[in-house]
């Protein structure tokens, strides 16, 4: 849930600055992808810099979990920075909807088991609205892309858009 608050706040940052006269800012998919952007190389730095507090979120089967983080951690940094470069932003944007849905039973195990994760609220209920909000992360991914599109957007192809 920080992460989507990190996501709000950094949007409505960006829009504001957009509304100050930085043209760059003035499209909200814009802002939403540099919110995007930036958190995700925020929180993947975080997994890199304190493995230790994801641990207890790594089923127990799973084996090298310290390197599973750091995966993560990688994926997420790659992400935030192809969100960030004009060629690469389509496709950063689909990778992270795909990541988004490979993490769902990471969350899924945490709700479920009830975990304690520094960093994080001890009450269970957390970890269960925390699941409501994983259709907004692929979502977010792809809108802020131009992947997915509103009525309003004419539609065109992949291809065409290269």
């Amino acid at each position: 849930m920080i992460f989507f608050l990190s996501l709000l706040v950094l949007t409505a940052v960006a829009r504001l600055i957009g509304g100050l006269g930085v043209a760059y800012l003035r499209r909200t998919r814009t802002c939403m992808r540099l919110a995007l952007a930036f958190s995700m190389i925020f929180f993947g730095a975080d997994h890199l810099l304190t493995p230790e507090r994801y641990l207890p979120m790594i089923e127990s089967w799973l084996p090298f979990a310290t390197f599973i983080i750091a995966i993560t951690g990688i994926c997420e940094i790659a992400g935030g920075l192809g969100l960030l470069i004009p060629k690469t932003q389509r496709l950063a944007g689909i990778m992270l909807a795909i990541y988004f849905v490979a993490v769902f039973p990471a969350n899924v195990h945490n709700a479920v088991h009830g975990l304690q994760v520094q960093g994080l609220p001890a009450s269970e209920w957390y970890y269960w609205v925390r699941l409501c909000f994983q259709p907004l992360a692929v979502w977010w991914a792809l809108y802020c892309t131009d992947v997915i599109y509103t009525s309003g957007h004419a539609k065109t192809s992949f291809t065409q858009r290269r």
